[in-house]
């Protein structure tokens, strides 16, 4: 997967060929190779938009919504993991421009490259094309997960757990790993949530973050019987 095999698909026809290579290359490669320009400065644009349009999604999708269920559901949206999934769906990877070094630490597949590139990608299209056809990518990218959101992912358990448990105590819940499942590409995790020593609850989840929410609501849904 190319730059250019990017830009047939998302339908992208440009004489600006230069923002879609900048948006692509790290800093690694553009110190390598004696350029001045990498990513950062188109990242910067890319980041205000992807705010903007996703917030006009959430917005446009969910009439009924609370202020603060539409400000968790786009952080959710717009978040370091997220970003770089979506990077991963469209092979963004294969086409980052890295350094030598860069590349033998696996930068292709760390979240933080991929998320900036993908928010530089995004970026570039608003530098290029404009606001109307940077929508229309987003839209087409992001519009399933902002109507198809899970209200468990909107809902903080470990925050409503630890409230619960010191309701009567000071002291903290502890979560813990049970064990790591999959390889690089697609990985679960098993958490446990403990307090005072026992085991009140288990989750899984494709991070660990999730794993520990997933673990504190099978602790909620115990307490509450």
């Amino acid at each position: 997967m190319s730059i250019r095999d990017i830009l047939r698909e998302f339908n992208i026809s440009t004489s600006s060929y230069y923002l879609y290579e900048q948006a692509f290359s790290h800093s690694s490669y553009a110190h390598e190779h004696g350029d001045k320009h990498d990513y950062e400065r188109i990242e910067f644009m890319g980041d205000a938009v992807l705010d903007l349009v996703v917030a006009d999604l959430v917005f446009k999708n969910h009439p009924n919504m609370p202020q603060g269920d539409m400000s968790k559901l786009r952080s959710k949206l717009v978040k370091k993991e997220s970003l770089a999934n979506y990077a991963r769906k469209y092979n963004f990877g294969e086409a980052i421009l890295l350094g030598n070094g860069e590349k033998q630490n696996g930068g292709k597949n760390l979240d933080k490259i991929l998320e900036d590139v993908f928010e530089a990608f995004i970026g570039a299209i608003y530098l290029d094309l404009g606001y109307d056809m940077t929508y229309s990518i987003i839209k087409k990218i992001f519009l399933d997960d902002v109507i198809n959101y899970s209200s468990d992912e909107l809902t903080d358990y470990k925050s409503k757990l630890q409230e619960y448990v010191q309701a009567d105590t000071r002291d903290s819940v502890k979560y813990r790993l049970v064990c790591e499942k999959g390889n690089a590409q697609s990985k679960e995790f098993i958490m446990e949530v403990l307090w005072d020593g026992n085991v009140w609850g288990r989750g899984s989840g494709s991070s660990k973050k999730k794993a520990e929410q997933q673990a504190a609501k099978d602790a909620l849904s115990k307490v509450a019987k």
